[in-house]
C-alpha cells in the first residue's frame, strides 16, 4: 500500500517556499526542507517549522550532489517541489552571472540527481512527481490590449532573471520529453502575502512608508502586473503536486491586473487607516525614479487551462487580501520598532 507523501521542498524558507510548507505540515504532509539560508531565507518561521515531528531541514545548495544523496537515502521522497533561485530581477541585473549559475547550472545538477533517484525507485514510488515552479516573466511583456499569455506562448524573457528561469524550464521539460521524467511547470504571476521579503514592491512599500521615507516607483508606474495572493498559489501547487499530468505546463494566475503605482496608493491608504501619521498622508512619500533597464510593461496570465482541468481558481479577492497583507506587515514592523 502506498504511503503518504514525503515532500522534498528546495527554498522552503523563501517567500513562496515557506508559506507551502507551513500548508503542507498544516495537512499533516511530511516535508524535506532543502534551503541554502541566503539573505531572503526566513529563518525565524524555519525555528517554528522544526516544532514539527514531520518536518526536516537541511541547510545547502541544491547542486549539492553529496548533500542530496544523504537526503534521498535518509528520506524516502515521493514529491519534489522546486521553489529554490534566484528571483529578483534588478539583482539579475547587476549580477547576472550568479543567476545563470544557480538558476540553471546548479538547477541541472538538482535535477539530474532526482532522475537518478527516481530511476533507482520507480518501481516502489508510483506517484513520484516533480513540479519546478516557474514564473510568467519568462513570456516576455504585454502591449495592453494583448490578451494574457497561456501555456502555448513563446518563451521571451527580457531579463537575466526570466531568461534564466526559461533556460530551467527548457531543461526540465527535455528530461520529460528524453527520460520520461515525470515534470510538471507551473507558472504563476505576481504572489503577495505574508513572509515576503521586504525587497520586493508591497513589503518595500509599508516598510519605507512607516520609517518616513521615500517610496520608489520606477518610471510612471504605470507597468502593470496581475496579483496571485500566495495561499491561492501554494493551494494551486498542492493540487499540482498530486494530480498534475507530467510533462504538462499550468499556468497559475490571480485574475486581477493591477498597475504598481495605483498598488502602492491603495497601500498608502490602508496605512493611513491602520497607522495614521500627524498632518500627513503616506502618498507624499511617493517618489518617481528611473525606470530599470528593460522593464516589461505587463504580466497578464489565462489560468483556463488549471481551472478546466483541477477546478481551481483563486478564492482571495485582491482588495481584501492586499488590505490583510498591508496589516500582517504593520503589526510585524511595529514590534520590530521599525526596524
Amino acid at each position: 500500500m502506498q504511503k503518504k507523501s514525503i515532500y522534498l521542498v528546495t527554498g522552503g524558507c523563501g517567500f513562496i517556499g515557506s508559506n507551502f510548507v507551513e500548508m503542507l505540515l498544516n495537512k499533516g504532509e511530511s516535508v524535506v526542507n532543502l534551503d541554502s539560508y541566503s539573505y531572503a531565507a526566513n529563518k525565524k518561521i524555519n525555528n517554528d517549522f522544526k516544532k514539527f515531528k514531520n518536518y526536516f531541514f537541511f541547510k545547502g545548495s541544491y547542486g549539492d550532489i553529496k548533500l542530496l544523496s544523504k537526503i534521498f537515502k535518509k528520506h524516502k521522497i515521493t514529491k519534489v517541489i522546486n521553489f529554490a533561485a534566484e528571483t529578483h530581477v534588478d539583482n539579475s541585473i547587476n549580477g547576472p552571472i550568479k543567476f545563470i549559475k544557480n538558476n540553471i547550472f546548479d538547477f541541472s545538477l538538482f535535477l539530474n540527481e532526482c532522475f537518478k533517484y527516481y530511476l533507482n525507485n520507480k518501481n516502489k514510488i508510483k506517484k513520484f512527481s516533480f513540479l519546478h515552479v516557474s514564473t510568467d516573466e519568462v513570456y516576455g511583456s504585454l502591449k495592453m490590449k494583448e490578451r494574457s499569455f497561456t501555456e502555448k506562448n513563446k518563451y521571451l524573457p527580457n531579463s537575466p532573471y526570466s531568461s534564466s528561469k526559461a533556460s530551467s524550464d527548457l531543461i526540465a521539460r527535455s528530461w520529460f520529453k528524453t527520460y520520461g521524467f515525470p515534470i510538471v511547470i507551473s507558472s504563476c504571476s505576481n504572489n503577495y502575502g505574508k513572509y515576503q521579503n521586504y525587497e520586493k514592491l508591497i513589503p518595500l512599500t509599508i516598510k519605507k512608508a512607516m520609517n518616513k521615507k521615500k517610496i520608489p516607483v520606477y518610471g510612471s508606474g504605470k507597468n502593470v502586473r496581475d496579483w496571485l495572493h500566495v495561499q491561492d498559489h501554494c493551494s494551486a501547487l498542492y493540487l499540482l503536486s498530486k494530480m498534475g499530468i507530467p510533462g504538462e505546463q499550468y499556468n497559475i494566475g490571480g485574475g486581477t491586473e493591477v498597475s504598481n503605482i495605483k498598488i502602492v496608493k491603495m497601500i498608502c491608504t490602508h496605512l493611513d487607516t491602520l497607522y495614521p501619521l500627524k498632518g500627513k498622508k503616506y502618498s507624499s512619500f511617493i517618489n518617481f525614479v528611473k525606470d530599470r533597464p528593460g522593464h516589461d510593461f505587463r504580466y497578464s496570465v489565462n489560468y483556463t487551462k488549471i481551472k478546466k482541468n483541477f477546478n481551481w481558481k483563486p478564492k482571495i479577492h485582491f482588495r481584501e487580501g492586499l488590505k490583510q497583507t498591508v496589516k500582517w506587515y504593520v503589526d510585524k514592523i511595529k514590534k520590530n520598532d521599525l526596524k
